[in-house]
């Protein structure tokens, strides 16, 4: 089992940046691969950023790339989310998540724990 939790959410203005923590404990985290999510209302989960085990970082939408950016710290059992030049429509609970495949994907099936997610609003 591996529990997972989400820190450094909050209230910022466009514009301003946020850095997410997610603290792991349990299974040795440095086999796994992590990924970040979020949920804005209405909207489907959507996956922002993964980072594998060995540090190799997929950030695969548009929407993101360039202003986000993921990293971990094995020592210290966590995985961050800096997010950069934020915009309102980056408002969205975001969850941390962590997978036992090497290759986990870009869907929500693909990690097997979960945060219980923090919310990011961004005004404008």
């Amino acid at each position: 089992q591996v529990q997972l939790v989400e820190s450094g959410g909050g209230l910022v203005q466009a514009g301003g940046s946020l850095r997410l923590s997610c603290a792991a404990s349990g299974r040795t985290f440095s086999s796994l691969t992590m990924g970040w999510f979020r949920q804005a209302p209405g909207k489907e989960r959507e996956f922002v950023a993964g980072i594998s085990w060995s540090g190799g970082i997929t950030i695969p939408s548009d929407s993101v790339k360039g202003r986000f950016t993921t990293s971990r710290d094995n020592a210290k059992n966590t995985v961050y989310l800096q997010m950069n030049s934020l915009k309102p429509e980056d408002t969205a609970v975001y969850y941390c998540a962590a997978s036992r495949r090497v290759v986990a994907g870009y869907s929500a099936s693909g990690y097997d724990y979960w945060g219980q997610g923090t919310q990011v609003t961004v005004s404008s």
